[in-house]
C-alpha cells in the first residue's frame, strides 16, 4: 500500500506509465493498493490504473475499503489541489465516512492517506474533523499516512499515528529512505523498517503497537 505521491510533480499521463512498469513486479506476487497525494492527478491516475478492489462511491474523492485478514484498510483520499502542498478529504467524504463507520461490523481498522496531521498550511487541513469522527469509533486504531519524507510513530487520544519514510528521496540526511513492512493481528501490530537509502541505522528496526481497547 503507498501513501500517495506517485508522481513526481504533477501526475502526467506518461508519469503513471512509467509506475505502472514499476510496480508490475509487485503485483504479480502480492495485491497493490495506492491512495493519492498532492503531487497526483486523480483523472489520470485512474485513467491508468483501472482494476481497484473495494471502490466506494465518495463522488469527487478515490476511497476504498479492503479487508485484510484480522483487519480492515480505509483508504481515503486527501488529494485538494495537484502540486499544491496542502490536502482536504472534505464534507462529502467526512460524511462517507461518518455513515460507514456507523454501520459496519465492527474490526480493527487502519486508515491510510496521504497527508500529515500537523497544524501546518501543509497538512491535513480538516484534520480536527477528522478525529471528531475517528475518536469515538473504538474499532479505528491507528492512521497511517506520508507527505513528510520522514519516519515516526506518534500517539493521539489513543490512535497510533504512523509516518512512513519516502521510498525515492528524503528531505535530510538523518532521514531513511525505504518501506515498512506491518505484521498485524486483531490486537498490536508490528512494524519493520527496511532501507533502501538515506540513514540506514534503523534499517531492521522493528516497533510494536498495542491498539486501543
Amino acid at each position: 500500500l503507498i501513501t500517495g505521491d506517485l508522481a513526481r510533480l504533477e501526475g502526467f499521463p506518461a508519469d503513471y506509465a512509467v509506475l505502472k512498469t514499476l510496480v508490475e513486479p509487485l503485483q504479480q506476487s502480492m495485491p497493490l493498493c495506492m491512495s493519492l497525494g498532492n503531487h497526483d492527478d486523480r483523472d489520470n491516475f485512474l485513467n491508468a490504473f483501472q482494476d481497484h478492489s473495494g471502490v466506494q462511491d465518495v463522488s469527487g474523492k478515490f476511497v476504498q475499503v479492503l479487508e485484510q485478514g484480522p483487519v480492515r484498510f480505509l483508504v481515503l483520499d486527501s488529494l485538494m489541489f495537484t502540486n499544491k502542498v496542502p490536502g482536504l478529504l472534505g464534507k462529502t467524504q467526512r460524511d462517507w465516512l461518518r455513515t460507514y463507520l456507523r454501520n459496519a461490523e465492527p474490526k480493527p481498522t487502519l486508515v491510510f492517506f496521504h497527508h500529515t496531521l500537523e497544524e501546518s498550511d501543509g497538512s491535513l487541513l480538516d484534520v480536527e474533523r477528522l478525529f471528531s469522527i475517528l475518536v469515538p469509533v473504538n474499532s479505528i486504531k491507528a492512521i497511517v499516512y506520508g507527505h513528510s519524507h520522514t519516519y515516526n510513530y506518534q500517539e493521539r487520544m489513543g490512535i497510533h499515528l504512523i509516518n512512513l519514510p519516502a521510498v525515492a528521496y528524503n528531505f535530510q540526511d538523518q532521514d531513511a529512505i525505504g518501506w515498512v513492512e506491518a505484521e498485524l493481528t486483531s490486537t498490536e501490530g508490528a512494524f519493520t523498517l527496511h532501507t533502501i537509502g538515506g540513514n540506514q541505522e534503523k534499517n531492521g528496526e522493528v516497533t510494536r503497537l498495542k491498539w486501543r481497547a
